[in-house]
């Protein structure tokens, strides 16, 4: 399938699945369209030969900073566009083979499956966090407003 196609198809599922999630309707094409663009950086990512998981962490932090740009532009919450950003990175179909292969009896390539699962979640995390840490720097203790006493 070529990526145009594959775009496409990231785009109308992240918005669907932004109905189902309640997203804001004047957040709901703008959550699309970062889905997208976070499912084109992956496949971008992965052809340049990285693994799968280092291709989902940097698909995630492109999708959670793109996310905190918009939000603060529309005045929306970070989530309403971060969630149906990482939606297509969100590896389903691998936790689904995890548990097939140890329902099957195929231990070893149920806990392959299982581990990948796991990394990638944990890179899916880590993105968010990496991004988060970075459009909060400078909003910590020391720069709060303090009453006069």
């Amino acid at each position: 399938m070529d990526i145009v196609t594959q775009l496409l198809i990231t785009y109308f599922a992240t918005v669907a699945f932004g109905i189902i999630f309640s997203i804001p309707k004047r957040a709901l094409l703008i959550g699309g369209a970062i889905g997208m663009l976070a499912w084109g950086v992956f496949q971008g990512v992965l052809n340049l030969g990285t693994s799968y998981v280092f291709a989902t962490g940097i698909a995630s932090f492109a999708a959670a900073a793109l996310s905190h740009i918009t939000a603060k532009i529309i005045r929306i919450p970070v989530t309403a566009l971060s969630i149906p950003g990482i939606l297509p990175l969100v590896p389903g179909s691998r936790a689904y083979f995890t548990m097939l292969s140890f329902v099957e009896g195929d231990y070893l390539q149920g806990l392959e499956y299982g581990v990948e699962t796991m990394l990638r979640a944990g890179a899916i995390a880590a993105g968010l966090v990496f991004a988060l840490a970075i459009f909060s720097y400078g909003k910590g203790i020391g720069h709060r407003y303090e009453p006069n006493r």
